[in-house]
């Protein structure tokens, strides 16, 4: 309802009184609940409801992470102001330090990945789900009291100056040092459960790595907990080997084959680049034949090996009589490799889909014995399984749903260049033996700090409200004042001539005029580039341009690898005074780098803001954060740095 002009004026009589303490405080008054009005004729109400529904079950599977402390937001945006950035970079950043991102140096607890809970076909529905919450908040408690030791421990040694895992190269007598981020994981048991769907109706699971820093990808915890289910065998996949190189591939290759005997580990390609309009590279989902050929070849001798009975079978009799195939003996093998037709890509099944399991298998896997008379007679009644089912899972950005649609050989997943695209697992034929499921990104818990999940791309960069942080990080890896062709702010500057007259002795040392990088100073040459500037104060908009920097470097725009531990400095070659970069990618020093160029997905990115930290700077100018503003519509321009920039027009 709205008010008049006076009962405005009273109200606000009322209030500068009881500010006052002339009137007491007005009695809070109850709110009235907000009915909907029904639908008007002519409009579908089960079309409402699908809408509502559909909304609700995607707020239900958003990931959840934890809130930074505002006065680590605080100290980090002063200290990016202040630190300067150690240049030249040292080649040793180019090794991926593995053990100290792992926290192995440190005596702390292993964090694992939550398991579900065992269940029987007697508890109810409501039951079996406060089971699994109560397990759950149970494994965050002991997960997050873990993670806390981690953090304070580290930061202690930042304290001391003996953090074996800080790449600042600076005197901590002279100079205080980044605080060590904390690690962030997923807390959504919604999105758990997606997780060990996949797993207990998969055969053969395809766990994905990045080849760029394979290690991050295949964590403690999510090592242990595909080992631990013997039902399905494991398969490493690295992906992306058209950004790292052939060589880094094949040398990470190597050290996970040394790292983790007997798992079998294939490379593979996900796209092809082509030109499209006015030249701009396009990629698309495809998939070579030799990569194809090595994941099928990798594929079968793991199935072969599934139909040879266990050691603890082969040597009973018994068992060995009734022991039955757990997966589909027959597959072919060569329709893989050359898969088409209408079948291909379509959805297929579900979760409750039969797994063939018979009465001698669940008695050997220890079962409890009142659940074979529990049901109907003939329920567990061993059948060969209708196709083989492959499951892959890895975390978010990995390129889970990139292989699937190259697989297929055209677009059938939703894939994008925001991490946690895939909300639900996806069931898909891929022949009419084998079928495919598409796990949901799941942010597996370790001991890897922020800004190196947010560099791997795992973390959405809406979510992620220390950009200055983010962007100190980021530049002792990787040249970015180099890479984007930037000018240093101090350079538009004309230096003051000191006039003052000094007694001997007592004129101050003169100033190094040489340009020291700090992040600020990074974030703001490049707005003054791109012409990004607050809406109130048309001061450089910094906030966006670290947004906008740190999804080129997690979308791969600026392509950056690195190398396994323990690599010789030799073979890095003299590459490594770029940190991390690979200058022979994409894009070379001096190409302008477009927001728009090279999106490796067929979904435009999407804007989440779901911590509100991040906007808070922002917000005191009355500007946009990030990349908010691309999608206002064509018609919304930066307005140019200068004092008459408002009076450009654009043709």
């Amino acid at each position: 309802m709205r008010r008049s002009g006076k009962q405005r004026k009273a109200e606000l009589q009322l209030k500068r009184a009881v500010k006052r303490g002339d009137l007491p405080p007005p009695e809070v008054q109850p709110r009235k609940k907000n009915f909907r009005r029904p639908p008007k004729l002519g409009h579908s109400l089960d079309a409402r409801l699908l809408a509502d529904d559909a909304s609700r079950a995607a707020r239900k599977l958003q990931s959840q992470f934890i809130k930074l402390d505002p006065s680590f937001l605080e100290t980090t945006k002063h200290l990016a102001a202040t630190l300067p950035l150690p240049r030249p970079i040292s080649p040793h950043v180019s090794l991926l330090t593995v053990d100290a991102q792992s926290g192995s140096d440190l005596e702390i607890e292993q964090l694992s990945v939550p398991r579900r809970p065992k269940w029987k076909y007697t508890m109810s529905k409501d039951d079996v789900d406060a089971n699994e919450k109560g397990y759950f908040r149970r494994w965050m408690t002991q997960a997050d009291a873990i993670v806390e030791r981690w953090h304070n421990q580290l930061n202690n040694a930042v304290q001391s100056g003996t953090d074996p895992g800080s790449t600042d190269t600076s005197d901590a007598g002279i100079q205080p040092k980044m605080p060590r981020p904390p690690t962030h994981f997923e807390r959504n048991l919604e999105v758990w459960r997606q997780l060990w769907r996949v797993t207990e109706i998969s055969q053969i699971l395809l766990c994905l790595l990045d080849s760029r820093c394979p290690p991050l990808h295949f964590p403690p915890s999510l090592e242990s907990y595909l080992l631990a289910n013997r039902k399905a065998k494991v398969i490493l996949v690295l992906t992306k080997v058209d950004i790292a190189g052939p060589e880094r591939a094949q040398a990470w290759t190597a050290y996970l084959q040394k790292r983790h005997p007997g798992l079998p580990i294939v490379q593979v390609e996900a796209y092809q680049q082509k030109l499209g309009e006015q030249g701009r590279p396009v990629y698309e989902s495809h998939l070579p034949l030799p990569f194809r050929e090595r994941l099928v070849d990798a594929m079968r001798q793991v199935h072969e090996e599934m139909l040879i009975p266990p050691e603890r079978v082969r040597s009973d009799e018994a068992k060995l009589k009734r022991w039955n195939y757990p997966v589909k003996r027959e597959i072919d093998w060569n329709g893989l490799l050359h898969a088409h037709g209408k079948k291909v890509g379509s959805v297929v099944g579900g979760a409750a889909m039969p797994k063939g399991k018979g009465k001698e298998e669940i008695a050997d896997d220890a079962q409890e014995p009142e659940q074979e008379g529990s049901d109907k007679e003939g329920q567990f009644e061993w059948q060969e399984p209708e196709f083989l089912t492959v499951g892959l899972i890895g975390q978010p950005n990995v390129g889970k749903s990139s292989l699937l649609n190259a697989l297929f050989g055209t677009h059938k997943v939703r894939a994008s260049r925001t991490p946690g695209k895939t909300k639900h697992f996806q069931t898909l034929f891929w022949t009419s033996d084998v079928r495919l499921v598409d796990c949901p990104g799941l942010v597996m818990p370790a001991f890897t700090p922020m800004d190196t999940q947010v560099l791997c791309g795992i973390l959405p960069i809406s979510r992620v409200s220390a950009i200055p942080f983010c962007i100190h990080q980021i530049a002792q890896l990787l040249p970015l004042e180099t890479i984007l062709g930037l000018t240093h702010p101090s350079a538009n500057t004309a230096p003051v001539e000191d006039k003052r007259t000094w007694r001997d002795g007592k004129q101050p040392p003169s100033k190094d005029n040489s340009m020291h990088w700090t992040a600020i100073e990074i974030m703001t040459a490049y707005a003054n580039k791109k012409g990004w500037v607050t809406a109130k104060a048309g001061r450089p908009d910094i906030h966006r341009a670290g947004n906008a920097m740190l999804r080129l470097v997690a979308e791969g725009k600026i392509a950056w690898a690195f190398w396994p531990p323990g690599t010789d400095l030799t073979t890095v070659g003299s590459g490594g005074a770029n940190g991390i970069w690979l200058s022979h990618g994409s894009f070379q020093h001096g190409q302008e780098l477009d927001e728009d160029d090279g999106v490796l997905g067929d979904e435009t990115d999407e804007v989440e803001s779901l911590d509100d930290d991040s906007d808070e700077d922002a917000d005191e100018e009355g500007t946009l954060t990030g990349e908010d503003e691309e999608h206002r519509g064509e018609d919304f321009k930066s307005v140019p740095v200068g004092r008459f920039g408002v009076l450009a027009i654009d043709d």
